[in-house]
């Protein structure tokens, strides 16, 4: 695990300017930013049609396969990324369990929920972030054993709590802050602690809270690693503290920059919204002279309907700002120019995407190995089911 996460390290720290980079403000320039070191690369960039963008961003091997010309390293880099797959047969819900919980959501708690079951010691369970219980429920009905589910929301507490009496569950629902001292309150050294999608902190939190009551076993599948309450990465175990790679919350978005696999109607929505944002963008710039990027409250998806110009007069009057008169067409136009050209950047980004998650859940895995830890990372079900599968399970050597 050392030497992985060492590799993975060398190869994102060498080739930083090829990650390093917001799509979106990076599009603002013409030029591709790789233009004057590699003119090979961005001349192939500048090749790919609207089509051939679109079609690299479905099919991940397909890109793979016609960019590693300019990258000879990167097929040695993608292989080591293979996480091996849990081995999971499936599980036979008692009935009732699955009440309430969407189809794929189910299925991602059912896999997070066997995988946590194979590997099981202690005497009870803590379900961290637990909404509504739904991890916890299959944990108690399989093994007939306690289950603690700490949750922030009051009110999904009190629906989890009903629920698992209904069932005649043995669940315990304790409201309270995660980042708080009283949070400690929650743990004892019997628990197996599991995290389904915990998100940034959340899942450190955890982390260092089991290692300081020592507990047994603990099974997370980490998620949304920008959302943590500092403007950089906190690193845990010594590699990474020693490690160059400094992660602002920008870049720790990368990971969760998935492929566009939605419907025509999903791709079509996504790509009007940013080429009015961008074109917006333009506009100000060009027109009313404004230095930085003004970020734009979200719109509702039925508003784009209306078109570019009523998109710009509702963003002014959201940012109390006066437009000028102007060719709202044109400004569309580039808009959309640019809004292609922030795809051609976001393909070579998409290479970097889970040598960086990787590292992240890396950092956690080698923090836990220090402290006694005996220390595995698979996935626990496909990225079609959800493209957050990487399951991290240790176990108090």
């Amino acid at each position: 695990m050392q030497t992985l996460f060492e590799s993975i390290d060398t190869y994102l720290v060498d080739h930083q300017p090829f990650w390093r980079f917001e799509p979106f403000f990076a599009s603002q320039k013409k030029a591709l930013p790789w233009v004057s070191t590699h003119p090979s690369l961005c001349l192939w960039l500048e090749s790919l049609t609207e089509d051939q963008i679109e079609h690299y961003k479905q099919d991940f091997s397909a890109l793979v396969s016609v960019i590693t010309p300019f990258f000879p390293q990167l097929n040695a880099f993608l292989a080591q990324l293979e996480l091996v797959r849990s081995p999971l047969s499936g599980l036979k819900l008692q009935r009732g369990i699955d009440a309430g919980v969407p189809g794929r959501k189910l299925e991602q708690i059912v896999a997070m929920g066997e995988a946590s079951l194979l590997q099981h010691t202690g005497s009870e369970w803590l379900e961290w972030c637990s909404g509504k219980g739904f991890l916890g429920r299959i944990l108690a009905s399989q093994s007939q054993q306690k289950v603690t589910s700490f949750e922030y929301q009051q009110a999904l507490c009190e629906a989890g709590q009903t629920e698992a009496d209904k069932q005649g569950l043995t669940m315990h629902f304790i409201q309270g802050d995660a980042f708080n001292l009283d949070a400690n309150k929650v743990f004892n050294s019997n628990q197996h602690a599991v995290a389904l999608h915990a998100c940034g902190d959340l899942h450190v939190s955890l982390i260092e809270k089991a290692v300081d009551h020592q507990l047994p076993t603990l099974t997370i599948s980490p998620c949304c690693y920008h959302l943590i309450n500092s403007a950089n990465y906190r690193p845990l175990s010594h590699l990474a503290k020693e490690s160059t790679l400094q992660l602002s919350q920008a870049e720790l978005r990368i990971p969760l920059q998935e492929l566009v696999t939605g419907g025509e109607r999903v791709k079509r929505h996504r790509q009007q919204e940013m080429s009015y944002r961008l074109g917006l963008d333009i506009l100000l710039r060009e027109e009313l002279g404004q230095q930085q990027y003004l970020p734009i409250p979200s719109v509702k998806k039925s508003q784009l309907a209306d078109g570019f110009e009523a998109f710009c007069y509702w963003a002014a009057e959201k940012k109390s700002i006066t437009l000028p008169s102007c060719d709202f067409a044109y400004y569309m136009q580039l808009g959309l120019q640019r809004f292609w050209q922030m795809e051609r950047l976001s393909l070579v980004q998409q290479l970097f995407k889970r040598g960086l998650e990787l590292w992240l859940v890396l950092d956690k895995a080698l923090y836990l190995q220090q402290h006694g830890y005996q220390v595995s990372v698979t996935e626990f079900c496909s990225r079609e089911m959800t493209p957050r599968n990487i399951l991290l399970q240790a176990r108090k050597m």
